[in-house]
């Protein structure tokens, strides 16, 4: 395999081994599993909030359901990313995805609100952790001029997850309840970390210390499933009766996991070669993996998201902003301040010097502003004009979208090898914006026109033409020893970018709708016979409602545009295959 400058590896543990096809495409499937389940709660929801107490004309406290996981997806995404650099690809993805099956597991057997929501911000850190991971895994695989193709293919299979997980959700909803759901997600998180280990040549692992983390982690899903079968059985139901009755946590299994846990942190530090838990590492990790600059990262990220995540578009831009925005302001000052004096910093600022580098997060920032459009008010027009009250229905239009956003993930990509990236990606952005141009132009009739095929295609085709060139750019002027961070920051700015466009256009929509509302009058004026079935009144809410939705699509058109403009700008320092090509 021949390297070129960029392919200079500074950090042997992490970078020097390259992976397998194996690993790569298991790596790949589990972005593809976790992305399905960011979208799979979409449908399950109601059910999941009845499941643990919370009634349906309590909606709102859905909000940390959904906001819980998107603070674990992105608030750690530095560390994260770090983390690969500095200990492999391979151990990240595998403890990555053991989180995601531990937060399915105590999601899946949550009996209230407060559990639900930390097995979701579990599952969250774990599928944040697989995307720079899975990213820098392949640009360890492939040279810059031979990976934008299996970058594109990534990012398709990530854009897939939107389509796949309604549609798993609903299939699994149909024979099954909510539960079942995030039992599968346990069954694939486990069956991946293992396929994974095996196809990364993890070194063999003490079968002493595997044995007993086995048995922490069954008596612990045991405890917490309580299977009827068990529990209700004479004999095996002891095992969840307490021992101490004012204690409940004293049942046998408990306190049988208790027991196997201390052996395993005991066994990992008498015997640390293999150890399933590298625990005498530990101390050394710390230091170089900068907790001071991972704590304020994690401030940082967490009050903008939760901002932003858990604000009520109907009333506010952010949630508790006079608290939350300046405390994310004061973290990412300070985060900045000491890591431009961090002898190991979590991430190296430096790295993102090359236009090419800043200049890929920027772009990804103004995508998310566009794409979060897309998502949310494609179904609200479809649910206000075509299908009113079918929630199946509008995410059938949605898809028309979605499913071509894959096909121009991997288009993109495959380009990327005779056209220089910032072309593919201004081009495939700028197809984008048009599409939403022509999206401010329908009328309540136009989702029953081939026409409006044509632009949903169109608009997911642009967004999915961008995501390999993006990511192209930012890891080929970026040193290999940092690309799991890149790849974080990558993530990290997209997600950023739908959060603050989705409060944004939604505010400034809502806005004209009031004011359009307002200019209507009331039915007793227009129609003060019959007030009660005022046409006239109707149809000018009806006219109101899609001026609102037409203004979140002017916005996302300008994101897109502005996108364009950016790449075309800014994504420098990559071209098109020149050279011998690596295998």
């Amino acid at each position: 395999m021949s390297r070129s400058p960029l392919r200079r590896p500074a950090e042997p543990s992490a970078v020097a081994r390259v992976p397998g096809l194996a690993a790569v495409a298991l790596a790949t499937l589990a972005v593809l599993v976790t992305a399905a389940d960011t979208y799979v709660v979409v449908l399950a929801l109601p059910d999941i909030l009845t499941g643990v107490g919370v009634g349906l004309d309590d909606l709102q406290r859905a909000t940390p359901i959904v906001g819980g996981f998107l603070l674990g997806y992105t608030a750690t995404l530095p560390l994260l990313g770090r983390l690969a650099d500095l200990r492999g690809r391979t151990p990240v993805l595998i403890g990555c995805l053991l989180l995601f099956a531990l937060g399915s597991l105590l999601t899946a057997t949550a009996d209230s609100l407060g559990l639900a929501v930390a097995g979701r911000g579990l599952q969250g850190i774990g599928a944040g952790g697989l995307v720079p991971a899975t990213l820098a895994l392949v640009a360890d695989r492939w040279s810059p001029e031979r990976r934008s193709v299996p970058l594109g293919v990534v990012g398709a299979v990530q854009e897939a997850g939107a389509v796949l997980g309604p549609l798993a959700g609903a299939a699994v909803l149909a024979v099954a309840d909510w539960r079942a759901i995030f039992w599968l997600n346990l069954l694939l998180g486990v069956g991946l970390a293992a396929g994974v280990a095996v196809a990364g040549r993890v070194r063999r692992p003490d079968v002493v210390g595997l044995v007993l983390v086995v048995l922490v982690a069954s008596a612990l899903g045991l405890q917490l499933a309580e299977p009827t079968a068990l529990a209700e059985d004479v004999t095996l139901g002891l095992l969840y009766v307490p021992l101490v009755e004012a204690w409940p946590w004293t049942t046998p299994l408990v306190l049988g996991a208790l027991v196997a846990g201390a052996g395993s942190v005991a066994r990992s530090l008498v015997h640390p070669t293999g150890a399933v838990l590298p625990l005498r590492g530990l101390g050394a990790l710390a230091r170089e993996v900068d907790v001071v600059g991972s704590v304020l990262a994690v401030v940082a990220l967490g009050a903008l998201v939760w901002a932003f995540a858990a604000a009520d578009p109907e009333e506010q831009v952010v949630a508790h902003g006079w608290v939350l925005l300046p405390l994310a302001g004061i973290a990412g000052l300070l985060f900045v301040l000491h890591e431009r004096r961090a002898a190991n910093p979590v991430l190296p600022l430096d790295a993102l010097r090359p236009v090419g580098a800043w200049g890929a997060l920027v772009v990804n920032l103004l995508v998310g502003v566009a794409l979060v459009a897309a998502l949310v008010d494609i179904p609200l027009f479809a649910r206000a004009t075509t299908t009113p009250g079918d929630q199946l229905g509008a995410a059938l239009v949605l898809v028309r979208l979605l499913v071509a956003v894959p096909v121009g993930a991997v288009l993109g990509g495959w380009l990327c090898r005779s056209v220089a990236p910032r072309g593919v990606a201004a081009g495939g952005m700028g197809l984008a914006a048009v599409a939403f141009v022509l999206m401010t132009r329908w009328d309540s009739g136009a989702l029953d026109g081939a026409g409006s095929w044509a632009v949903l295609l169109a608009a997911g085709l642009g967004f999915g033409l961008a995501i390999a060139p993006v990511n192209a750019v930012l890891l080929a002027v970026t040193r290999p020893e940092v690309h799991g961070s890149a790849g974080a920051l990558a993530v990290v700015a997209r997600t950023v970018g739908m959060l603050v466009g989705l409060s944004l256009l939604t505010a400034v929509a809502l806005r004209r709708f009031t004011a359009e509302v307002a200019a209507i009058g009331t039915p007793m004026q227009l129609c003060p016979s019959t007030p009660a079935d005022c046409a006239a009144y109707d149809a000018a809410t009806e006219a109101a409602l899609l001026t609102q939705l037409h203004t979140v699509f002017a916005g996302a058109a300008i994101a897109a545009a502005l996108a364009a403009v950016a790449a075309l700008a800014l994504l420098r320092g990559s071209g098109p295959a020149r050279g011998p090509a690596a295998g």
